[in-house]
């Protein structure tokens, strides 16, 4: 099964997914707490940095884009600073915004996290939950129709803020589009004409007045959502216990969970929907759609805040056994997002680079060894170009594209990309590892991010070598034997 859905994945035709709901700003505070106010008993966060990210429906859209399908966003934003990050945040991953409503009377959403290391503490939130009218609501009703025309299927992303009245839903469902509906509330009626339901389980607990707790309830849940909304499928999310589908007058099924360490549910919804959209409208099964949105929100808890889900995160989750090889192979300018996952998961970076030209067993001792030293190895290689310019133009004998081929296969390396520098520098700063390994004859030398690394408290270690083993004494010896071969053809 895990073959069929990794080629779902990888097949899947591009499709524009209209989302329509609540667009929110989530803003997160990190920092360290390691002290009590004197004011009061709460802890004092002492905040290094700020990070602003697409939350509500928009990270919906986020999620879309991320697995490879085109969408576009329609909601409600206020005519100030906070709705023109979020509208650079939304041109930043390729969302379409020209359906989005400006609503200068209202302010734009904003969540602010205050985070101690990967913990959160606090959160708290400026928003106007009162219905939009008059004017906006009439605007965005046309935007809903607009976008629509061109959108393949739609998405309702109720985060009860305001923006779903009943005549934009109406415009939605109106559409003759499916529409999926992520719902909030008690209210299910106001879904009616939408063709699938995604509620978790408290929120199907509270909507259907059925305690689920066996497959039984389950059921029966499905049967109450069926009859207040009349949807065609009711998937309920279960959290750690995985999904349930059921089809009206149809078949249903259970889809169980790995057991995983969830560091933070926010946005999982989000991410299930998203998937089930841009799966079901690439023509992909429903029972199939399910479970790459199951494996997509089994990925996304193990990450903090509203995240996404690449295809290559979604190879590995659904168990394909290159899945955690292709994993392995990062481009440069994602390996930034990369490490922040890993640092927000509270891991240990390791980062090394090098040309590993001609992969011999002192490479494989020496990245046995780094990764030995944290939690994770991040290792960076030269590309053809830069091993060029350092080792002279018959070098590479192997092509960058190989040499990271080779070093994702082995256990030892997480992560490979290619850099393009003279120096990993750069890509040092981007990883920012808490440490950072050379070989041992580099020890007394200018080390390329020693600095940086030290400056932010990691550490630079020495590996030791294996003595003999070496890219020119492997060259060496196979130019002589070729040199022995030409000498005497027969081998003699």
């Amino acid at each position: 099964m895990s073959g069929e859905l990794i080629t779902w994945v990888k097949d899947a035709r591009p499709v524009t997914i209209g989302v329509v709901g609540d667009l929110i700003l989530d803003r997160y505070l990190r920092g360290d707490a390691e002290r009590i106010s004197p004011e009061a008993p709460i802890p004092v966060l002492d905040v290094r940095a700020e990070e602003l990210r697409i939350g509500g429906a928009g990270n919906v859209v986020a999620n879309v884009v991320a697995a490879g399908g085109r969408a576009a966003m329609c909601g409600v934003l206020g005519d100030d600073d906070g709705g023109r990050k979020l509208i650079d945040l939304l041109n930043d991953v390729g969302a379409d915004v020209g359906s989005v409503v400006h609503d200068p009377s209202r302010p734009t959403i904003q969540k602010t996290r205050l985070l101690a290391r990967s913990q959160q503490v606090l959160r708290y939130d400026r928003e106007d939950r009162r219905p939009i009218s008059g004017a906006v609501e009439e605007r965005l009703v046309r935007a809903v129709r607009s976008m629509a025309a061109t959108a393949d299927l739609l998405v309702v992303s109720d985060y009860a803020k305001g923006t779903l009245t009943p005549a934009v839903l109406a415009a939605a469902f109106s559409s003759g589009k499916r529409v999926l509906v992520d719902p909030k509330g008690t209210d299910y009626a106001k879904y009616r004409g939408a063709y699938c339901i995604t509620p978790n389980r408290h929120e199907a607990e509270l909507a259907t007045g059925v305690t689920i707790g066996d497959a039984t309830s389950l059921e029966r849940a499905a049967a109450a959502l069926f009859a207040t909304t009349g949807v065609d499928v009711a998937l309920i999310t279960l959290g750690a216990d995985g999904m349930f589908c059921a089809e009206r007058g149809g078949a249903s099924f259970h889809i169980r969970t790995e057991a995983k360490k969830v560091f933070d549910v926010t946005g999982a919804g989000d991410t299930v929907i998203a998937l089930l959209a841009r799966y079901l409208a690439a023509g992909v099964p429903l029972s199939s759609a399910v479970r790459i949105a199951n494996a997509g929100a089994g990925v996304v808890v193990g990450k903090i805040g509203a995240g996404t889900v690449s295809p290559a995160e979604l190879y590995h989750a659904l168990g394909s056994e290159a899945a955690s090889y292709e994993n392995k192979l990062v481009a440069r300018e994602r390996i930034a997002d990369v490490a922040r996952d890993l640092r927000e998961k509270a891991m240990r970076i390791v980062f090394t680079n090098g040309c590993f030209d001609l992969l011999h067993a002192g490479h494989a001792r020496y990245l046995a060894w780094a990764r030995a030293q944290g939690d994770v190895l991040v290792v960076g290689v030269n590309s053809d170009a830069s091993v060029r310019r350092l080792k002279g133009e018959r070098r590479p004998f192997v092509t960058g594209e190989d040499r990271q081929t080779l070093l994702a296969a082995l256990a030892a390396v997480d992560y490979v990309t290619i850099f393009d520098e003279d120096t990993p520098e750069s890509l040092i700063r981007d990883v920012r590892p808490d440490v950072l390994v050379k070989g041992s004859d580099w020890e007394g030398k200018e080390v390329a991010g020693q600095r940086f690394v030290e400056a932010g408290g990691g550490r630079v270690l020495f590996a030791p070598l294996l003595q003999g083993r070496s890219t020119t004494h492997l060259a060496g010896r196979i130019q002589s034997a070729e040199s022995a071969g030409r000498a005497d053809p027969k081998g003699r």
